[in-house]
């Protein structure tokens, strides 16, 4: 027996394996699930995009992310991988699985510490001591199953040897910011004080006059 579609039918392919006939009218509708679908799942990362470091100092890192299923301490797998400026293959930075897992070997052995909390959502690291070998891409990706898919974060990390004019800009700022408010809040206390002590002078002075007027009284004898 066959059966004859009255309706347009689109083959519709999950893989090579399994196609199904598919009413046309109602591929507009399916579409649409795939894509709320597509759109709801996936992990999404953040990063600063770009930081700049002083050789020697520390730097952190810092990766969060975003995921539509329920966060599992025990299941979340990250890995920082680093890619140099120059031609060659990338390097594994770090791994966390339960635990942190330092790079045993390479250029970043002992140089990094684990800096993120999985159940705030933060895989950032800090790489201590940078040198100018450490210039280059650093990649972060965070896998929390289901969510095993999505974009990766990169930040592009630029070892220099002195801090660069905006950074010194912002750093004088802090200080003299902080200057500043202690100065300030010296002077407010020191105030305070003063006006203390002048109104404590001023209330003794009045309970002194009676008692010197009842002194003076003649009518008194």
């Amino acid at each position: 027996m066959h059966f004859v579609s009255l309706f347009p039918t689109i083959y519709l392919c999950i893989d090579f394996s399994l196609c199904v006939l598919y009413p046309a009218f109602e591929i507009d509708s399916l579409c649409l699930c795939i894509a709320g679908v597509l759109q709801v799942s996936g992990m999404r990362i953040y990063t600063s995009g770009e930081m700049e470091a002083v050789n020697g100092t520390d730097v952190r890192l810092k990766c969060t992310f975003q995921s539509s299923s329920p966060i599992n301490h025990n299941t979340v797998v990250i890995s920082w991988t680093f890619r140099p400026l120059k031609p060659g293959r990338e390097e594994s930075v770090f791994h966390f699985q339960q635990k942190a897992y330092p790079p045993p070997e390479g250029i970043f052995r002992k140089r990094v510490v684990w800096a993120g909390d999985i159940m705030g959502r933060d895989a950032s690291i800090i790489i201590q001591q940078v040198k100018f070998t450490y210039n280059g891409t650093y990649i972060c990706q965070v896998k929390n199953p289901p969510d095993v898919h999505g974009a990766v974060g990169e930040i592009r990390l630029r070892v220099v040897t002195t801090a660069s004019f905006s950074d010194l800009v912002l750093l004088a700022l802090a200080i003299g910011g902080g200057i500043a408010a202690v100065v300030i809040l010296l002077i407010i206390i020191l105030s305070c004080r003063r006006c203390k002590k002048k109104s404590q002078r001023e209330r003794e002075g009045n309970e002194e006059a009676p008692r010197k007027k009842e002194r003076k009284d003649p009518t008194a004898w």
